[in-house]
């Protein structure tokens, strides 16, 4: 088949690094003598023929701007469908009426999962480039926008640090990430936080955070980091015993998934963990007996995690996705997605790529936030 255009579009959140790997595609597009349209506001674009021409000699360095020229929605066209078969054979008769080839599609596995329903049903000339900040998928060793927003969390906990030191205080900080913690894992160990909270270990408020919290004042720290993962929840024990703001009643009425699960996120788990923490006076007191006024507060980072220029990582690894990417269009090798594996980009199919993934018990990440926060009271205990 030969390839005249392709179709370039962005789905999901915003996220560093996808400019960079549009500018990837586009890259090797030009060299090809192929023609990119960039399509509109992710598959609502491509559902209401929202497209832009994309010419290379007018977004010169697009890899060094965050964002997305293309806009991004969170779109999903089989939402509420009766039939995806029908919708994705409607998708592809866009392609007809855009006049273009095969289409990238960049996004997480809400975005993806469209176009591998496309490639299902429809056989479409689909390739898929694997996007979001939660590093959550499992077809890819790590996404393009991750480090640029571990690196935001890690120097917000930084700059914290300089307050919490200077005001002796105690501050719960939330980090996005809804059912994956890597985000919060990764820019706490980064940063030192002292307490490091995340969806896959669910915590006990008495174990895991006020007992940590008095050992370390007794060994003479003065200031607390706690970075907490947005969809971080206690477990049944701990809800039931240590709190009283919450219960399973709380949890039981938020809003649910599409598969019926409560959005832990709705909790606003860091201002609960404030909450918790101030009515213990047996807390204060420990505080107290060590010349410490107790005093908390919750910071929550949301957005400005996505914000801002990608990293030099990031740049180089979405350059590298969108070249890969638009490789495999000229190969015809539709269906696919590319990924990171090592060192090396490598294809595997969408099927695959949309899958999620977590942080294991048996990672060394869980035993390394162990280590940080234990070892660092004990090593001063007179």
């Amino acid at each position: 088949m030969v390839i005249k255009k392709v179709g370039i579009l962005t789905g999901g959140g915003d996220c560093p690094g996808l400019n960079s790997v549009i500018y990837g595609i586009m890259l090797k597009a030009y060299d090809a003598g192929i023609e990119c349209v960039g399509i509109l506001k992710g598959w609502k674009g491509l559902m209401e023929n929202l497209t832009i021409p994309l010419k290379i000699a007018e977004h010169d360095d697009l890899h060094t701007i965050g964002g997305t020229i293309l806009y991004t929605s969170r779109t999903n066209p089989f939402k509420g469908a009766e039939s995806k078969e029908k919708v994705a054979k409607d998708l592809v008769a866009k392609f007809d009426e855009l006049g273009i080839d095969a289409l990238i599609a960049i996004g997480g596995d809400d975005t993806l999962s469209v176009a591998d329903a496309m490639c299902k049903y429809s056989k479409a000339n689909v390739i898929g480039c694997p996007k979001t900040i939660d590093n959550d998928l499992a077809g890819t060793h790590y996404t393009f926008g991750f480090w640029s927003a571990v690196q935001l969390a890690s120097n917000a906990m930084d700059n914290l640090t300089t307050t919490a030191r200077s005001h002796q205080r105690v501050f719960v900080v939330e980090v996005m990430g809804r059912d994956a913690g890597f985000l919060t894992m990764y820019s706490g160990i980064s940063a030192g936080a002292d307490i490091i909270l995340v969806p896959e270990t669910p915590f006990s408020l008495e174990k895991d955070i006020i007992d940590v919290l008095k050992k370390r004042v007794n060994s003479g720290y003065k200031y607390h980091i706690i970075a907490t993962s947005e969809g971080a929840y206690p477990n049944s024990e701990s809800l039931k015993k240590d709190f009283k703001t919450i219960s399973k009643e709380t949890i039981d009425k938020l809003p649910k998934d599409t598969y019926g699960n409560p959005l832990l996120v709705k909790l606003n788990i860091s201002k609960i963990i404030v909450d918790e923490l101030n009515l213990r006076e047996d807390l204060k007191k420990e505080f107290q007996n060590n010349g410490v006024d107790f005093e908390c507060r919750s910071v929550v980072l949301g957005h400005t995690m996505r914000a801002g220029t990608p990293n030099s990582f990031d740049r180089i690894l979405g350059l590298r996705f969108g070249l890969a990417a638009m490789n495999l269009v000229l190969k015809s090798k539709f269906g696919n997605m590319v990924s990171l594996q090592g060192n090396k980009i490598e294809t595997i199919p969408l099927s695959e790529g949309v899958k999620k993934k977590y942080i294991t018990s048996d990672s060394d990440k869980m035993e390394l936030r162990d280590l940080l926060v234990k070892i660092r009271y004990l090593s001063k205990q007179k």
